[in-house]
């Protein structure tokens, strides 16, 4: 709780996290350190301190795409937990469950697809907006405006594909350390990390494409998430399911990325 404190104060001061999010932040991660382990501590800190870095880089250059995202980078209470909460979740379920019915070794598995969906998925956000080709719709292969939810690009699913390799080489290499895992399994987990970070992370543009509720601008024309756009207008409901948000897409895409590397854990095992 202590060091989640003093990370959650010094988020809530540098800009990452609002108070809500602090708040969220510091129960994630009390949860997290406290009963998954300093690995999944670690875990859980590489996340979110590459995701706060990269949120700040060329800010400036990002601000055009914002107004079609729900939130900005100041991550709210909802965020946190779409983000973390699931992670939350399993170090608890794995302190509970009994071994006999659930191996320790799933539950890391699961966790590590989890936290490596939610680095993939931000990095490719954070920087895919940068590209310079423009994203194609993932479903339709169409042309879209960057930031439209669903579209990918090259440079999107590579990054997305380190941010969930950074996970993976992060559990390979502090995973044995502390025993939670033998040696012979660091090149799988670093394997794990890179493909369910990004097999979450493209079922989260899937996601994006289909079911998300997205809004429509009649003053500006644009796609947007808000229901109220930067403009002041009110938007009208374009496609998607009306209870489906940018949060519930990321936790449903995380608990995806985690099953995957479950699978592949089971594979391996």
């Amino acid at each position: 709780m202590a060091l989640s404190i003093l990370i959650a104060a010094l988020a809530y001061w540098r800009g990452s996290l609002s108070r809500s999010g602090a708040l969220g932040a510091l129960l994630v991660g009390t949860l997290i350190f406290g009963l998954g382990g300093w690995v999944w501590g670690v875990a859980l800190a590489v996340f979110f301190i590459s995701s706060s870095a990269l949120s700040h880089f060329k800010e400036r250059q990002k601000a055009a795409v914002a107004e079609k995202f729900e939130k900005g980078h100041r991550r709210d209470m909802g965020q946190v937990l779409a983000n973390g909460g699931l992670g939350a979740l399993i170090a608890v379920a794995a302190a509970v469950v009994p071994q006999s019915a659930v191996p320790n070794a799933l539950w890391f598995y699961l966790f590590l697809g989890v936290m490596a969906t939610v680095t993939a998925d931000t990095w490719a956000t954070e920087l895919g907006t940068l590209s310079a080709a423009p994203p194609r719709l993932i479903t339709s292969g169409r042309v879209v405006e960057v930031g439209t939810s669903g579209g990918v690009s090259p440079l999107g699913t590579g990054v997305s594909l380190a941010g969930g390799l950074l996970i993976g080489l992060t559990v390979a290499v502090l995973g044995p350390l502390a025993g939670l895992l033998p040696w012979s399994a660091a090149p799988l987990l670093a394997l794990a990390g890179a493909l369910s970070g990004a097999a979450g992370s493209l079922l989260d543009s899937l996601m994006g494409a289909t079911v998300q509720q997205i809004y429509y601008c009649d003053t500006c024309r644009k796609e947007t998430e808000r229901r109220v756009h930067r403009c002041g207008t009110t938007t009208r409901p374009l496609r998607g399911w009306g209870w489906v948000n940018n949060d519930l897409v990321n936790l449903v895409s995380s608990l995806g990325g985690g099953l995957v590397a479950v699978g592949l854990g089971v594979w391996w095992l």
